[in-house]
């Protein structure tokens, strides 16, 4: 592997984009257009526009994008009657509940009302034990591009040791549980690790996903070792000193256009992933 090796998502990214293309325009034949349902809750700006990123996403390649915008005002039970319509719509193949969702929603149980063959998100607790078990249909989607970029550029991981800086439920949990099943040593750290940074540089594959800017200093990488930074912070600023943490780094991932990018393919592919099973089920029955 060259010194400093870039890892592009975007590359990744297109060429995941290309194979679902090829995908989607097959089931069309077949009569099935996947179909991504996203469903926002009030008027936060960013996360309309992160919705409206990814309907454009869904299009490019043919797919349908289905948009539900519920006012600010929406209660638990209202949110939960509309993801159970979606859930016995059987045009619609995947589910997302944009987050955050406005305070007076339980999140948590919205999530968990997703039926889990349309958890394409990877939010509810049974997908993530299916995760942690190896045989989940669809895991949280960054975690997802994590492993993707690995195995694009034919990085090795088993047996080696990947620390991973986060232990949200979206993204640490399940990408620690994801290279443990690749045959990883991993060790998982949060906000009351000890000695973070002497963890850190024992580590093969590092992995940010920490929610600060320029977090991961540029001594804490050793030599060789791979980083991938799934931080987005503001002012397109990952969790990783990029510029100081690519001297040690034999690859490293860039922000914007690192993990970013290929998290958003893997919606995508998981959505065609879960209208390919609708229509083998419709085939056997």
């Amino acid at each position: 592997m060259d010194h400093q090796l870039i890892l592009d998502g975007a590359l990744v990214a297109k060429e995941v984009k290309e194979s679902l293309t090829t995908r989607v325009k097959s089931l069309k034949k077949q009569g099935i257009t996947p179909c991504l349902a996203t469903i926002l809750v009030g008027d936060d700006a960013s996360s309309a526009t992160y919705v409206r990123m990814k309907g454009n996403a869904c299009e490019k390649i043919g797919m349908l994008s289905r948009k539900i915008h519920l006012p600010k005002e929406t209660s638990t039970d209202e949110l939960l009657e509309k993801i159970e319509k979606l859930n016995k719509d059987e045009s619609v193949h995947g589910i997302l509940l944009q987050h955050p969702v406005p305070a007076q929603i339980d999140e948590r149980a919205a999530f968990e009302a997703i039926a889990i063959e349309k958890d394409v998100d990877g939010v509810t607790s049974l997908g993530f034990g299916q995760t942690a078990f190896g045989f989940g249909n669809y895991p949280s989607c960054t975690p997802a591009a994590i492993i993707s970029i690995l195995d694009y550029y034919d990085i090795e991981i088993e047996g080696k040791h990947a620390v991973v800086i986060g232990r949200s439920p979206i993204l640490g949990k399940p990408v620690s549980m994801m290279l443990l099943n690749r045959n990883a040593t991993v060790t998982t750290c949060h906000s009351c690790t000890q000695n973070l940074a002497d963890i850190v540089k024992l580590a093969d594959i590092v992995v940010a996903a920490v929610g600060k800017p320029n977090f991961v200093q540029g001594d804490w990488i050793k030599k060789g070792a791979i980083v991938l930074d799934a931080g987005y912070n503001e002012g397109n600023i990952g969790d990783v000193d990029y510029e100081a943490c690519k001297k040690n780094a034999s690859a490293i991932t860039p922000v914007p256009g690192g993990v970013g990018p290929v998290t958003i393919s893997m919606l995508l592919k998981q959505t065609v992933d879960a209208a390919e099973l609708t229509l083998e089920k419709h085939l056997t029955c």
